[in-house]
């Protein structure tokens, strides 16, 4: 059957264009449930007998929700209890169009056979097609449409002997749909009515999502925020330069400040300030808002102090008095300051935290502390609120009425309890969204099946390099083995350096759920206990391991060197490798320092570090940068896997040797794929940092009588060389340290879609990554762009379209930053346990940096950072004075610069155990009055005052 419909459309140039739309309708499309006796179908979803029991509609029965149930209450759709639920197509239509999350985990639902969420295709269906009429709304008319849709199931149903009793309930939170339901004759409830009658569940109750209307909200409660402007005034806001348009940043550190990052490609104003709770006005991290810039007279500067919401209530007077420690307006520092006027679109998530049970007995409206410190408090209606204190749980946020200091919201999931090794874990991996769930049937069904052994086929348009002496150099421990060197004397005298690459490509073919898999999670995050893989483990510790004494597939980096290290010639294929030696830092290094060692292996390793000191010279002299970083490892016991010892990894010439081919190999293949395809190289860049991020660096070193230049990478590059002390050698370091703190975030991009190729950091024109397949996607992507190159393997569309390039490199931005926090993460919580079991410890350290109220100390031997404070809540009150011009603070008549040595005693305060952290207390130097070594605890006077401090990231 056909209904069509002719309308006339003006096109842009000014003409007029007929067009027809066909609309096909069957008589043939099944309604999905067993014991239909009219349907003809063969593999039908929803049960012969549903075990939802209601109070409300005892007898069996199927549920059919709206479209706002389906946007509002998708953790209830989600509970593993709701089971039978029809889904119509007109619904899903608008689903997809408001919310492409949701619509994501709707059809997760329905792919999910133990759920029985049935699709109803009602808009081709005979039956339940419906016109919309003269002068109906497109709103009014899919309500129209999913009510047709309900009393036709309703009749269809008797229609059958052994499914005559089940009903179909409508569940709409619109009164008004409602209403008309009840008229037509269809069982309508809402979702709240329907969630609360079922009784064998009552803790569903909790996941409702409150959905009442704002201006419902508001009662004789005070207005603390002001409305938020339409989007319609907003875009014209926007247009009209009155507004800006950015992304909002919350600060970890004080919740009464945040920044807002403006689109757009002006160099001015790229950041907007917003300091106090009416001028974030409900803005959460990462929304997209609209800000108004505030006069200039009332412009301030960043804050220095560290403040932590610790409110209980919607009381703001405390809050207001926290606000007076902020900077004036007026400051000479001050930057563009403004207000958030309206949110264009909002970025909440589900959260993980802890409950706060309120003080009021009986009640049943608490408080959740988000894990993350740039989340504010949520309030949440809870009768479990004595099952879930201690517990790690996950709240949906529902809104955040103007008269309300927190924002509502409802409980979803309990994870498990707190401080648990394995629920701390699957916090983290919650909260910086990285994908964690086991590989599904459909991915591993891609995998080659074992025994896998090389083909003639695979031999196709490769070489064989089983003859050479190839060996791989890695971290102890390390399965998933991405590159291999070799490197051998010619004939002519010349060096013949091989990089040998894990070929991934070959196994992971564009476009299938396993390249999909990939492409979504990106990276492969290493925690200090486990590895989240990328690709399943039979490709990342097996046949895509470069492993010694197995043949393995790879793609090949080969040059000829002179012995000055300059490339006489490159060579790109596809090879078959056999590796000679899976050697460790450590190993490889005392190859290359015994005497007693001559076999070939040793010869290459000895050749190659050769070489690579050369290069890591001409690198340096052309610019790179030699920044440091404190990095930390862990010896974890072998049973409990706690961690029983901490230390900074130390680097060795062979970590050095592997880096610079690795580095040689990204450059020289980022400029083939980029010559071959000009549009559409995946590269990486390293922006300049704007010249402000250096103000600390040289502002410190000049603390110190150092200049430090910053003119050019270069520049700076030498004059962190010249930056030495005889009698402080640890200066050097904390100046790179603290020059690693002003660099811009490197990122991945499409060469069409960007001009700026250039890699500040490594002083190279172009670069992208190439050697490590295994665990980055990025470099998926550059072998096949390389394959094609050399005609290796054929090219596919989404290959050579920039626009899905730049896709996929914003996705695996986002996943690596989220890959890093997740270590940070991991390494702060082992850190912590660390210091669980050793107690109270006295530890030299450095200030990293002073702030209005504390000092940051770096504590070198753990790779570890806390905060002094002096300041603040349950501490003595002292004379403290902060010069921003020469970084310092001064205690009563104890001055602190950037980088002076001090000694700090190190606990861990576990009173919170949510945001349990690494306390730090000044031992030395003394401060009269303040602090004694006797005891070292904080005194005034004799007198000892609790204290806690803070750990600040």
């Amino acid at each position: 059957m056909l209904q069509s419909k002719t309308f006339i459309k003006k096109t842009r140039s000014g003409g007029v264009m007929k067009i027809v739309r066909e609309h096909y309708l069957r008589d043939d499309i099944t309604c999905g449930c067993h014991g239909c006796d009219e349907c003809q179908q063969e593999s039908p979803v929803l049960q012969m007998e549903p075990v939802l029991q209601s109070s409300l509609c005892p007898s069996p029965h199927y549920i059919l929700p709206d479209t706002n149930v389906l946007l509002h209450q998708i953790d209830i759709l989600e509970d593993p209890v709701i089971q039978n639920v029809i889904l119509l197509q007109t619904v899903l239509q608008e689903v997809r169009k408001r919310s492409a999350p949701v619509y994501k985990r709707i059809k997760d639902l329905t792919n999910n056979p133990e759920k029985f969420f049935y699709t109803f295709t009602n808009e081709h269906h005979r039956e339940t097609y419906i016109e919309r009429e003269q002068g109906e709304s497109a709103n009014d008319r899919n309500d129209r449409a999913i009510r047709t849709a309900a009393q036709w199931y309703a009749k269809h149903l008797k229609k059958s002997a052994d499914i005559k009793n089940l009903e179909v309930l409508l569940i709409t939170n619109d009164r008004g749909n409602k209403q008309k339901a009840v008229e037509e004759g269809v069982v309508a409830f809402t979702c709240e009515e329907y969630i609360k009658s079922l009784i064998a569940n009552p803790e569903l109750v909790d996941r409702l999502a409150c959905v009442s209307d704002e201006k419902n909200d508001i009662d004789s409660g005070k207005m603390i925020f002001s409305e938020h402007l339409p989007l319609s005034k907003l875009q014209q806001g926007i247009k009209s330069g009155i507004y800006l348009q950015g992304t909002f940043r919350a600060s970890r550190d004080n919740f009464l400040e945040a920044t807002v990052w403006v689109h757009g490609d002006s160099e001015e104003q790229k950041e907007i300030l917003l300091q106090g709770l009416r001028n974030i006005n409900r803005a959460m991290h990462e929304d997209v808002v609209a800000v108004q810039l505030l006069e200039k007279e009332n412009w301030v500067a960043p804050s220095s102090v560290v403040l932590q919401d610790e409110g209980e209530s919607d009381d703001i007077d405390s809050v207001e008095e926290k606000e007076k420690m902020l900077q004036t307006a007026g400051n000479k520092s001050a930057k563009p300051s403004g207000k958030v006027v309206g949110i264009i679109k909002r970025n909440w998530r589900p959260y993980c935290g802890m409950l706060c049970r309120s003080q009021i007995k009986e009640s049943s409206r608490h408080l959740f502390v988000p894990a993350d410190r740039r989340i504010p408090r949520i309030r949440i209606e809870t009768r479990q609120s004595s099952t879930l204190e201690g517990q790690r749980i996950i709240v949906s946020i529902d809104g955040w009425p103007r008269n309300s200091r927190y924002p509502n919201g409802h409980f979803v999931k309990n994870l498990g309890t707190a401080g648990d090794k394995e629920t701390e874990t699957e916090v983290l991996l919650l909260e910086h969204d990285v994908p964690h769930q086991p590989f599904s049937q459909a991915v591993l069904s891609f995998l080659p099946q074992m025994p896998w052994a090389i083909t003639p086929e695979d031999m196709r348009n490769r070489i064989d390099l089983r003859h050479l002496y190839v060996c791989s150099v890695d971290p102890p421990g390390c399965t998933d083995i991405d590159d291999a060197l070799h490197c051998r004397e010619l004939e002519n005298g010349n060096l013949e350096v091989g990089v040998h690459i894990a070929d991934v490509s070959h196994f992971i073919r564009p476009g299938n759920a396993l390249d999909q898999e990939a492409a979504n999670r990106g990276t492969t995050v290493y925690l200090c206990e486990k590895r989240i893989d990328m690709v399943p483990e039979l490709l990342s510790s097996n046949l895509c391991s470069l492993r010694s004494d197995v043949d393995r597939l790879a793609f090949s980096c080969i040059w000829e060197l002179n012995h000055n290290a300059e490339i006489i010639k490159t060579k790109f294929t596809k090879s078959v490798i056999n590796s000679k030696a899976s050697l460790t830092y450590a190993e490889a290094q005392m190859r290359i320092d015994s005497p007693n060692m001559n076999d070939e292996i040793t010869k290459s390793l000895r050749l190659l570090n050769k070489l690579a000191k050369i290069l890591k010279k001409r690198r340096i002299d052309n610019g790179a940068l030699t920044l440091s970083s404190p990095e930390v490892r862990f010896h974890l016991d072998s049973e409990t896997h706690d961690p029983i010892d901490l230390q900074t990894k130390e680097l060795k010439e062979t970590n050095s040797m592997v880096e610079e081919f690795m580095l040689l190999a990204n450059i020289s293949v980022a400029q083939k794929i980029y010559d071959e395809f000009s549009e559409y190289a995946l590269l990486r860049k390293h922006p300049a940092p704007p010249p402000g991020n250096y103000d600390i660096l040289v502002k410190a070193a000049h603390s110190k009588n150092l200049e430090i230049k910053t003119d050019s990478a270069k520049a700076l590059a030498d004059s962190l060389d010249k930056a030495e002390c005889a009698e402080f050698p640890y200066l050097n370091t904390l100046l790179r340290i603290l020059a690693t703190r002003c660099m811009m975030q490197a990122v991945y991009f499409c060469s069409g879609m960007d001009n700026d190729f250039h890699h500040y950091g490594l002083a190279s024109p172009i670069y992208t990554h190439f050697t490590s397949p295994i665990r980055r996607y990025a470099d998926v992507i550059v072998h096949r762009l390389l394959a094609v190159a050399v005609g290796a393997d054929c090219t596919y569309p989404d290959l050579t379209d920039k626009h899905k390039q730049a896709e996929i490199c914003k996705n695996i931005n986002f996943r690596h930053k989220m890959a890093q926090y997740s270590q940070r993460a991991s390494v702060a919580f082992h850190t912590q346990l660390f210091f669980k079991t050793k107690g109270i410890v006295n530890e030299e350290g450095y200030i990293l940096f002073v702030r209005k109220n504390a000092i940051v100390v770096l504590i070198p031997k753990f790779g570890l950072e806390g905060t002094v404070f002096f300041e603040g809540k349950n501490q003595p009150k002292c004379r403290l004075t902060y010069n921003d011009e020469i970084p310092s603070l001064t205690v009563e008549n104890t001055t602190f610069f950037m980088f002076d040595k001090v000694t700090v005693k190190i606990t861990l305060d576990a009173s919170n155990i949510q945001h349990q952290k690494i306390c730090m207390d000044l031992v030395e130097p003394q401060i009269p009055g303040i602090n004694t070594t006797e005891n070292n605890q904080w005194q005034r006077n004799g007198e000892p005052i609790s204290k806690k401090s803070k750990l600040t990231k």
